[in-house]
C-alpha cells in the first residue's frame, strides 16, 4: 500500500533567500505555573505511592507475623513433647545418624 506525501514547501522571498520558519511562541507566566505545579503533582503522587506501598508491605507482615507465631510455637511445642517423652522411656533425645 502506497502512502502519498506532499512535497515539502520551499518559502522563498522574491530575492531568491530563503525564509525562516517563525518562532514558535514563547509560553507565558500560567503556562509555566502550570508546568511547575503538574511536575510537583507528579512528584507528590509518587510519593504517595510509595508510601501506600510500605504500608502495604507492614499490613502484609502485620497479618503473616501471627501465622509465623502460631506456627513456631506448634512446632516448638511438639518437639518439646517429643524430647519429654524420650527422656521418660529412657531414648536418646537427638540421634546422629551417619551413613
Amino acid at each position: 500500500m502506497e502512502t502519498h506525501r506532499s512535497p515539502p514547501v520551499l518559502d522563498m522571498t522574491p530575492e531568491g533567500d530563503f525564509r525562516q520558519p517563525p518562532t514558535p511562541p514563547r509560553p507565558g507566566k500560567l503556562d509555566r505555573f502550570l508546568g511547575r505545579v503538574g511536575g510537583v503533582a507528579i512528584l507528590v503522587a509518587l510519593v504517595a505511592g510509595g508510601l501506600l506501598l510500605a504500608s502495604l508491605a507492614v499490613v502484609f507482615v502485620g497479618l503473616i507475623l501471627p501465622v509465623l507465631l502460631v506456627a513456631g510455637l506448634i512446632g516448638a511445642g511438639s518437639l518439646w513433647w517429643r524430647m519429654r517423652r524420650a527422656k521418660q522411656q529412657g531414648r536418646p533425645v537427638f540421634v546422629v545418624m551417619r551413613r
